[in-house]
């Protein structure tokens, strides 16, 4: 049975909410043609009825989730972040307005677009941050911990392992002056920073497990530098690679390209500007590290590279360099479909 439609509607824009949501529908001449706020059970009912056209929301919470379901009723969906959506919007901020400008942003022909993660993709990710989650929780009782006994004159080593090696001899010393209510409670935060240890350790098991399932991540991690952790996050973070146009491109979106203040043919350069995937950009600094600590030995370009940078400018711009090449690596990798050769030459 052929549906028939109250509009001709070609792009919609949604602002989406935990309960009630925002529409704002265009047609073929850009005038507004649908306008109403919809409640969450509803919304489906509302888009089901539409012809099959553009929708349209901002990157945030359950975008994913809808985009997939709107995507199945044969829509063409489009996530994009809200720093393309604010330029577009009228008059005040409210919801109507809102989506007025995301519907008018995804019609523009230079908004950049988010990738459609897939469940798979969403479930990947979720560990990661239920396993980030637990590490800042861990570093931050580890503080609280050093920042209680110093209360009481007992000063903890600097560093994580030798402060928590330090702990249980603490605790067990009986002439240090530690009153006893203050020993048994400070026991309990250790006993609670051990059993984040067990957490935070058997996250990086399902990583390493689930690394050696995806064969993408297993071709990344032939690349110095890149482990388990940060291979893995890349995979179920960018769905495909040819998204990007160029390798700077990709390095961009992680944030490890130098910000930029150019006028009258005069090109400033700064710092990199750090606005795009914090988890991935500092693994792949994490790692980076570890490949300069261990290239003095080595002798293929890359670490004759490195060394050299080093010592021209200093380990921490060489540690970001370095990134910045392996971010360009992944997005070759990810784009040609071929595996890392070591000493490459084009």
């Amino acid at each position: 049975m052929r549906r028939v439609h109250m509009y001709s509607i070609k792009a919609v824009g949604i602002d989406l909410a935990k309960l009630v949501f925002s529409i704002h529908g265009i047609d073929q001449h850009d005038k507004c043609k649908l306008r109403k706020t919809v409640k969450r059970n509803k919304l489906l009912a509302e888009i089901t009825k539409l012809p099959p056209c553009i929708i349209a929301m901002e990157a945030c919470s359950g975008a994913h989730y809808w985009a997939r379901e709107f995507a199945k009723l044969g829509h063409d969906v489009r996530i994009m972040a809200s720093k393309f959506v604010i330029p577009y919007r009228q008059n005040e901020k409210n919801d109507a307005n809102d989506a007025e400008a995301i519907c008018e942003a995804a019609t523009r022909p230079k908004t950049r677009f988010v990738s459609i993660k897939s469940e798979e993709q969403q479930a990947v990710l979720c560990l990661h941050r239920i396993r980030q989650g637990a590490i800042k929780d861990r570093t931050a009782r580890i503080n609280r911990l050093r920042g209680l006994l110093a209360e009481f004159g007992i000063i903890m080593p600097k560093g994580r392992y030798p402060a928590q090696s330090a702990v249980a001899d603490i605790l067990e010393d009986s002439e240090n002056n530690l009153p006893f209510l203050a020993r048994e409670l400070l026991n309990d935060l250790w006993q609670s920073i051990k059993g984040l240890n067990e957490e935070i350790l058997k996250y990086d098991r399902k990583l390493y497990a689930l690394a050696n399932q995806m064969k993408d991540a297993k071709r990344l991690m032939s690349i110095p530098g890149i482990g388990e952790i940060t291979a893995t996050a890349v995979v179920a973070t960018v769905n495909d690679a040819k998204h990007f146009d160029t390798s700077r491109s990709f390095a961009a979106w992680i944030g490890l390209v130098p910000r930029q203040y150019s006028t009258g043919g005069k090109v400033h350069l700064g710092r990199i500007s750090k606005r795009g995937e914090k988890h991935i950009r500092t693994s792949l600094i994490h790692g980076a590290r570890a490949v300069i600590a261990n290239c003095k030995n080595k002798t293929d370009r890359t670490s004759m590279w490195v060394k050299d940078l080093v010592e021209r400018r200093g380990f921490k711009r060489a540690t970001v360099a370095l990134a910045a090449k392996n971010a360009r690596l992944i997005w070759a990798l990810l784009h040609s479909e071929k595996e890392y050769q070591v000493d490459y030459v084009k």
